[in-house]
């Protein structure tokens, strides 16, 4: 049984599950970043994250980036280390981090790209649960740049 978000119940954690760490977050496509780099980001991905036992999920849209990453608690580490020094992306909001005894939620994707008709509802539920300051900050700017400029040119300024 999964709860309102789709995340498994404590009530159904099979004891025979892994333990995973999970790290979601959002972040601002940095200039230059264009539908042929996240290509070639989620072949590298893939590549990488089936050697490490890395699953999860990106999403990709009007310049800004939603992941779900999920696997072993030392590498998944390793990647958010990566993650905040790579160029390609800036503005990250950490949405979740946690380590649980559970299943995992893509147990066969090893990054698999999800178009994103309309990223804003889920940036507006990051923001009204955001506590840290500069999240909120990072997800204003996210929304506010969403509402002035053209949706291609996210990541520009």
């Amino acid at each position: 049984m999964f709860d309102e978000y789709g995340f498994p119940g404590d009530a159904d954690v099979d004891p025979a599950a892994p333990t995973l760490y999970t790290f979601v977050y959002c972040s601002r496509a940095a200039e230059g970043v264009d539908e042929a780099e996240v290509h070639r980001l989620i072949e590298a991905a893939q590549r990488h994250n089936h050697d490490h036992g890395i699953t999860g999920v990106l999403v990709f849209g009007s310049g800004v980036f939603f992941q779900w990453i999920e696997g072993p608690g030392a590498e998944v580490q390793k990647l958010i280390a990566s993650l905040h020094g790579d160029p390609r992306h800036y503005d990250i909001v950490e949405l979740d981090r946690s380590e649980d005894k559970r299943e995992r939620l893509y147990p066969s994707w090893e990054m698999e790209r999800v178009d994103a008709d309309n990223i804003r509802a889920v940036l507006e539920d990051a923001l009204d649960s955001a506590e840290e300051e500069h999240n909120i900050a990072a997800l204003t700017r996210i929304l506010a740049h969403l509402d002035t400029q053209p949706l291609d040119t996210l990541g520009r300024d």
